[in-house]
């Protein structure tokens, strides 16, 4: 690895009590079975990729499976036992606490105590639970809460609210359309501009907005918004690298996004080590930029926003 010092603010956690309550339900994380996951490991797979900190979250299919008081519970633990793990080693952790949308009374319950008590990093949101999206008027408590506190929120994908294609699991392409969806629903809402201070993540290179900005941007019939504000909503966003870097996927996100909104993902552990290995080296190799802008995407544009990770030695 070449790269060193990366804050990855795009890995998982997979506390065992949530992978055996999602197993015995018979469920996966977008069509990827529940790997598991320990501190251990985790820090054995950073140390063999450059990555000095990550910022860890719970991923698909969260915690709201329609039972609120469920929800509520299994949000606290999840929550609770990341901030164990960063208790543990601060220096190289931090975590992204879980939300029990659309429960907004129990998310807003949850946002005070990730934040007053656990002192999370920031929040993760499901690109949709059972089809409602963020930028529903149902979330506004949330969001605005979100915004009064500066947060960082990651957005990640989950199932999409239909049928999926045989042979194609959501993983694989329907992750990419989610969090897209996601995007231009906030958007429309005018979430770029009614919430200045909370700091959106859009996993996987933002999807299929980088390479589609444009179309969405002008194809458009049922907003006021011009064409040119639409775009500068986007770029407003953060885009993670996880599983992006490709030599295809790069240049249309450097192409797009604000060169100081762009940071490093790993996706591990649902992403497998050859994966990890495979598109940090393809990004370590990728010849068309500054070694300014390599070094601001591995860990300085990440710092920016979360300080107390400081600056890299």
């Amino acid at each position: 690895m070449t790269g060193t010092d990366r804050i990855d603010v795009h890995q998982h956690i997979v506390p065992p009590g949530y992978s055996r309550w999602l197993v015995d339900r018979g469920l996966t994380a977008g069509g990827m079975p529940l790997p598991a996951w320990s501190a251990e490991g985790a820090l054995a797979m950073m140390d063999d990729h450059g990555i000095r900190s990550c910022v860890m979250s719970v991923s698909t299919p969260g915690v709201h499976l329609g039972d609120d008081a469920e929800a509520r519970d299994k949000a606290r633990y999840v929550n609770e036992y990341a901030a164990e793990q960063v208790k543990d080693r601060p220096d190289r952790f931090g975590f992204f606490a879980t939300l029990t949308l659309p429960d907004v009374d129990g998310a807003l319950a949850e946002i005070a105590h990730s934040f007053d008590v656990l002192g999370a990093d920031g929040v993760v949101l499901l690109a949709n639970v059972r089809g409602a999206y963020p930028g529903d008027p149902a979330f506004d408590p949330v969001m605005t809460e979100l915004d009064r506190r500066g947060a960082v929120v990651l957005i990640h994908p989950s199932h999409l609210p239909g049928p999926g294609l045989d042979g194609a699991p959501p993983f694989l392409l329907d992750f990419l359309l989610d969090t897209s969806r996601a995007v231009h629903n906030l958007v429309r809402h005018g979430a770029m501009r009614r919430w200045t201070r909370m700091r959106i993540i859009l996993s996987h290179g933002g999807g299929f907005v980088p390479y589609a900005a444009h179309r969405m941007a002008y194809v458009r019939r049922d907003m006021e918004l011009t064409p040119d504000t639409y775009l500068a909503d986007l770029r407003k966003f953060y885009f993670d690298t996880a599983l992006s870097t490709s030599p295809v996927s790069l240049p249309s996100l450097l192409a797009f996004a604000d060169p100081t909104h762009i940071v490093y993902g790993s996706d591990w552990p649902y992403a497998p080590l050859p994966s990890v290995t495979h598109f940090s080296d393809e990004f370590d190799k990728y010849s068309d930029i500054s070694d300014e802008q390599r070094t601001s995407i591995s860990h300085g544009n990440a710092v920016r926003l979360f300080p107390r990770f400081g600056t890299p030695g």
